[in-house]
């Protein structure tokens, strides 16, 4: 039988710290329910005591996920230690991850505690939380750096008091795959008890190794690896999941490990993730970017249509890149609709459908054929609807390369319409300051704008994404039309309810 390597998703956590891939409540749910789809084992939810904000997202996920370990970090303090399991307590399987640096540089220059000091703090909280939780996993922060007796020393210490998963990150992403299987190789050979605990390796990458390394740290003996959707997170990101869950199930022959993942829901997750965080894949990402599974030179093209084996070591279909036949159109029915959905892994209630079923009509209307894509588009788009304060009624846009721009912005606030006319350079930017004017929020300043054509043709929807400035925060929106503009405009809307909603819920929390 195959050795099953877990994987770690610390998305919600680290890869949420990275700047511009923020996410609200809601969001960040969505993605932990995808997650889920995707048949990950740990779901790092967040650091609970971060702020009121992600201890309601820690234990929101906590309470709604069931088929996951749901976790939470926490520095070595029991404060921090109560706080995450407090969050946590609602989860089926709860996790606390608390951590504590060990490198020279860090006790010294961070900490500034000696080694027998943080050698005491690590085993006194690995003690403190094990009495509180099942489940606890222990990092030692900066661990590819430390001194490898002391590291050996701490480890050893941990898991006498319960711990069970002992974390190895190269936190700034300095090793080699090389360095970092003698490092794991290294913990196996001198931690008396390591057979009572799973080796973990956290791995970040700053030199582009992050993959490769943590890929050495699984031929050495890792058991659990920790990684992030399209590799996002602080400076230059984390190792990516699927580069690592593909690697794995490719080349089989080398590793001889196996994961619980579902690859199918590869495509679907990196997706949903761009559409949250407004962060796009570059087109030649390994695995999911738009390029992976396009041949254009002619050698190649003719390569594949003799054997696909020639240029295509792994299908489409394996990470979620379905080839369906069932072409749709305006004259099909709601049952072909929901068989539609049912193929792409939807389960949707009956409400849910007749919405998504009319936004459908609509878009049938304008396009010929529906593809996949088009309906990921619009399930999405309502997965990740927030209640609305202002939205888009009606616009006129007056341009050309021989006038001043105007743009005539008709919205819905609370039911109520408003009206307002902007000049400006161009069609985009006089409708945003029209909005901009009407919403009365203050100045919003525009951070990023861009817009993707969710499939090939003249009749692509497009999908408009919006970040915006208060001057404390951004928001992010989102909006998806045929008509780029409309998109654009519909985006900005979407960004100042985002913004609503957010300011709305803080101030809840801090009442």
């Amino acid at each position: 039988m195959s050795r099953i390597v877990k994987i770690f998703d610390t998305t919600l956590r680290d890869g949420e710290q990275s700047p511009g891939c923020s996410m609200n409540l809601k969001e960040k749910l969505e993605m932990a329910k995808q997650l889920e789809r995707l048949r990950i084992d740990v779901i790092e939810a967040g650091f609970a005591i971060a702020s009121p904000g992600d201890f309601e997202s820690v234990q929101l996920v906590a309470n709604e996920i069931k088929n996951a370990t749901v976790a939470s970090l926490a520095r070595s303090t029991e404060k921090d230690i109560t706080t995450a399991y407090e969050a946590l307590k609602g989860a089926v399987n709860p996790r606390i991850h608390y951590f504590l640096a060990t490198s020279d540089i860090h006790m010294e220059y961070k900490l500034r505690m000696s080694p027998e000091a943080v050698l005491e703090k690590a085993i006194a909280m690995a003690k403190f939380a094990r009495n509180l939780c099942g489940e606890v996993e222990f990092s030692a922060e900066d661990a590819s750096r430390t001194r490898p007796e002391f590291l050996y020393q701490v480890l050893e210490g941990v898991i006498n008091e319960g711990v069970t998963i002992v974390n190895v990150p190269d936190t700034v992403g300095y090793t080699t795959p090389g360095e970092y299987f003698k490092f794991i190789e290294g913990i196996r050979n001198n931690v008396p008890n390591i057979d009572k605990a799973t080796i973990s390796v956290h791995v970040h990458d700053d030199l582009g190794l992050g993959v490769a390394n943590s890929l050495a740290a699984v031929q050495a003996g890792a058991g659990q690896v920790e990684c992030t959707v399209n590799g996002i997170g602080e400076r230059a990101g984390n190792a990516a999941l699927e580069e690592i869950v593909m690697a794995l199930k490719t080349r089989y022959d080398v590793y001889q490990v196996d994961t619980n993942i579902d690859t199918t829901q590869i495509y679907r997750s990196s997706r949903l993730l761009s559409k949250l965080t407004g962060v796009r894949v570059q087109p030649n990402k390994a695995i999911v970017g738009e390029n992976a599974f396009a041949h254009e030179s002619g050698i190649h093209q003719h390569g594949m249509m003799a054997n696909k084996e020639t240029y295509e070591i792994m299908t489409p279909e394996s990470i979620g890149l379905k080839e369906n036949k069932m072409v749709l159109g305006k004259h099909s029915g709601k049952h072909a609709f929901v068989d539609k959905l049912a193929s792409l892994g939807y389960t949707l209630s009956d409400d849910e459908v007749l919405d998504l079923f009319d936004q459908f009509k609509v878009l049938a209307d304008k396009k010929k054929v529906i593809s996949d894509k088009d309906i990921l588009a619009l399930v999405e788009q309502k997965q990740l609807a927030i209640p609305e304060v202002y939205s888009l009624d009606r616009f006129v846009i007056s341009t050309g390369n021989t006038i001043s721009t105007a743009a005539t912005i008709r919205l819905r606030k609370n039911g109520d319409l408003i009206e307002g006319v902007s000049l400006a350079d161009g069609p985009i930017s006089a409708g945003f300051k029209a909005i901009g004017e009407l919403v009365d929020c203050g100045e919003l300043t525009l951070i990023d704008y861009g817009v993707t054509a969710v499939t090939d043709g003249t009749d692509a929807q497009g999908e408009a994404q919006v970040k915006i400035s208060d001057g404390t925060h951004v928001y992010h929106g989102r909006g998806l039309s045929t008509d780029i503009i409309d998109a654009s405009l519909k985006a900005y809307v979407d960004a100042v309810n985002q913004m609503l909603y957010i300011q709305e819920t803080q101030t809840s929390e801090a009442q």
